[in-house]
């Protein structure tokens, strides 16, 4: 923006005057909201616990070395128990995220005024709960074990596929769909030959990425009583029995790593 000096000249601003000030405003609220945050945190925080935490944390490493190394074969059927939560309930999530997927595009929903916002509320509602929520709500419902956490990491993983799934069944290309309608073919068979091929890469990758991801969450899961490896971990922590919760972490690492590895190996597969 061009204005003028006392002597008539001009002189080349990068912002208007009112803009300008509008963002010195934004700025000065932005301070003031973390200068108040600040304090409120301040006085909820006893900072000679936080000064003595690196001493605290170099005593609890030292405790927890070396591993105990004879625990493995305790850990195995937990291990085991969470890929089978991690694997069930993404299959679970699958298997229900489908319909509603296709609910939610527009362009293949059977109503946009009534079944979207209701396929479209069903994915936000299971995206806004965390899985350890869905746990806890549900060992008090149906009692502690592995089925609580399948059923737990299906419902939070139901909302992530469906939304993925429906976003890319918007993005298809019309025209497969136009030529294979063309023919005369039936409703059944425009979903099998114009719009499922053209998903089922997107399909077949947001499986495996959502299987990986459910890898790292039903880990914790027995922490609140839903089955898996959590459960040891739990109660290593609880018994002080540092050498064994080393071990456990080793084995989630372990299994984290080699599930990071098996979807990688699959999505290059797929792409």
């Amino acid at each position: 923006m061009a204005v003028r000096d006392v002597n008539g000249l001009k002189q080349w601003q990068r912002r208007e005057r009112g803009k300008q000030f509008a963002i010195w405003a934004a700025w000065l609220a932005g301070v003031a909201v973390f200068t108040y945050c600040w304090q409120l945190i301040s006085e909820k925080t006893i900072w000679m616990f936080v000064l003595d935490s690196p001493r605290q944390a170099a005593d609890l490493a030292e405790r927890m070395v070396p591993p105990k190394w004879s625990y493995m074969s305790s850990l195995w059927v937990p291990l085991w128990d969470t890929l089978n939560i991690a694997t069930l309930g993404t299959l679970m999530a699958i298997i229900i995220a489908v319909p509603v997927a296709f609910c939610a595009a527009r362009n293949t929903t059977p109503s946009v005024y009534f079944v979207r916002p209701v396929a479209l509320f069903v994915i936000v509602a299971s995206r806004s709960i965390n899985s350890l929520i869905w746990a806890l709500m549900l060992v008090t419902i149906i009692g502690p074990g592995v089925f609580a956490g399948v059923i737990a990491i299906g419902l939070r993983s139901i909302g992530f596929c469906a939304k993925l799934l429906y976003e890319a069944i918007e993005e298809i290309d019309p025209n497969q769909v136009e030529a294979v309608t063309a023919t005369g073919a039936s409703g059944a068979q425009v979903l099998s030959y114009g719009i499922v091929p053209q998903v089922l890469p997107a399909f077949a990758g947001i499986t495996v990425f959502r299987w990986d991801i459910n890898i790292r969450e039903s880990t914790v899961l027995g922490l609140v009583g839903a089955g898996g490896i959590g459960l040891q971990l739990d109660a290593s922590i609880s018994t002080l029995a540092w050498t064994q919760v080393s071990l456990i972490l080793l084995a989630i690492l372990a299994t984290v790593v080699v599930s990071e590895w098996v979807s990688a190996r699959v999505r290059h597969a797929i792409i």
